[in-house]
């Protein structure tokens, strides 16, 4: 939707794809990284998750870290370099717009085909 546009980009940031659960030395989850109620992060926790997406900004689409070690160490944390002093986009990672299928297609189910079925559905469940 936005590959063509000059001025603004999505990138899906994959960071938290392959996490696995922090453990402690006793390999039991490190509930350091948790707040009280054991699902939402502390702030340590919030800090990886902070310091894995900034990563993932600077790295070029295709080459992004898909998980997490939470180390909480600062020195994984990555800089822009001279080379590369910008977030990483489909189009600076490389993609040219050519590559990209920009293309409208029409749909493969027209939409009053969604309508009869959405409406036959209610009726058949109502019976």
């Amino acid at each position: 939707r936005y590959e063509a546009r000059e001025d603004f980009a999505v990138v899906m940031q994959p960071f938290f794809r392959n996490t696995l659960l922090p453990l402690d030395s006793n390999g039991k989850p490190d509930l350091s990284f948790f707040a009280a109620d054991c699902f939402h992060f502390s702030l340590r926790g919030y800090a990886e998750m902070a310091m894995a997406l900034w990563n993932n900004m600077l790295e070029p689409v295709g080459e992004k870290q898909t998980y997490n070690n939470f180390t909480h160490d600062r020195s994984k944390l990555k800089c822009p370099n001279p080379e590369k002093p910008f977030l990483s986009t489909l189009r600076n990672s490389g993609f040219r717009s050519s590559d990209l299928v920009l293309d409208k297609t029409e749909p493969s189910v027209p939409y009053w085909a969604v309508i009869v079925t959405a409406v036959a559905g209610v009726l058949v469940g109502s019976l």
